[in-house]
């Protein structure tokens, strides 16, 4: 395999380049005796494993900056939870909407084409980029190599989560060149307009138009065959129901914790108490879903196997709840526009 050359390597430390004073509360301090001692025993291992060439890496990621303000966002404390309404609206309002309708006229043919081949909805499909990246209008600002070099070696609490992410971006480069090396993200290392970490990439992402690259920044065929074989690889199928709204009936059972398994069945929610749509088999695997609908009352919804897989992509009910509600405004709203011609 092999790494593209680079400038002469110069590893440069935000903290040693800020201005002179002391450094603003929120800071993380890092410590840059042990970012080399990292970034060297990071080498000697990816060297050792792939085979790559040492001294291109050793100037790839010597030219990697350690960028604070990555240091600064990953480690700031949590804030509040967001409510589920207010996170609905974030992604659930008409510019959203929209935009996903004047993507879906304007690659019609393309969303066509890749919803068949993966056998994935093309407003999902949709969904999810909106999400994601708001139709690839916000992909991050953040060189992946800076930020993913950053979290490997100046943030010890999940070094090792991100030099494997790192890992896999280099393996990234060596196999498909070094367009990739500029490639920019958000501050986690999250690529294009998908946001596929790097390990994502590798495992899901897809050549869709067969020009040798898997292109998630410019390339639609690629971005949205590569969204939609994450799901179809995750088991997504075709046109079966995804959630359906449930009201508590007399008597409902507690509602159980917002669990990401199917660990209940139609059947056994009914038991509890739930209604919700009267079609659905007993036997079907399902999830109970409870939400904030606003500051004094809670939602329910029954998730079913699709609904687990939109989780596969991001591990949160809120969003999949989102990419269903987003995916069926933006479908509602495509078709009224088609019939009013």
């Amino acid at each position: 395999m092999k790494l593209p050359p680079v400038k002469a390597p110069a590893l440069m430390l935000a903290a040693g380049l800020a201005a002179s004073g002391p450094a603003a509360a929120q800071d993380f301090a890092f410590d840059p005796a042990d970012v080399e001692r990292r970034r060297s025993a990071f080498i000697d291992e990816v060297t050792r494993e792939h085979a790559l060439d040492r001294d291109r890496l050793t100037g790839i990621l010597g030219a990697a900056t350690i960028q604070q303000s990555v240091l600064n966002a990953i480690s700031r404390p949590a804030e509040r939870v967001v409510p589920w309404y207010e996170y609905r609206a974030i992604f659930l309002n008409d510019a959203r909407i929209e935009a996903g309708v004047r993507f879906w006229n304007e690659h019609e043919a393309l969303l066509a084409a890749t919803s068949e081949r993966f056998a994935v909805e093309p407003e999902m499909i949709l969904a999810i980029v909106g999400i994601e990246s708001l139709f690839g209008e916000r992909m991050g600002s953040y060189r992946v190599v800076d930020a993913l070099s950053t979290l490997a070696f100046a943030y010890p609490p999940r070094a090792d989560f991100f030099a494997s992410e790192l890992e896999a971006f280099l393996l990234i480069l060596a196999e498909e060149g070094p367009a990739i090396l500029d490639a920019h993200g958000s501050y986690a290392g999250a690529m294009g307009a998908g946001q596929f970490i790097p390990s994502s990439y590798r495992a899901y992402a897809v050549d869709a138009d067969g020009d040798g690259r898997r292109d998630l920044w410019s390339t639609w065929s690629d971005i949205l065959g590569s969204v939609a074989n994450y799901l179809a690889v995750h088991g997504w199928r075709h046109g079966e129901p995804i959630a359906v709204p449930a009201a508590q009936g007399e008597a409902p059972g507690a509602a159980p914790g917002n669990r990401l398994e199917l660990d209940e069945t139609v059947v056994s929610l009914r038991g509890q108490g739930y209604e919700f749509d009267p079609g659905l088999g007993g036997e079907l695997p399902a999830m109970l879903v409870a939400l904030e609908q606003d500051e004094s009352s809670t939602g329910y919804w029954v998730g079913l196997h699709n609904f687990r897989v939109i989780t596969r992509y991001n591990r949160s009910v809120k969003y999949a709840l989102a990419a269903l509600e987003l995916s069926e405004a933006i479908r509602q709203r495509y078709l009224a526009e088609r019939e009013a011609g």
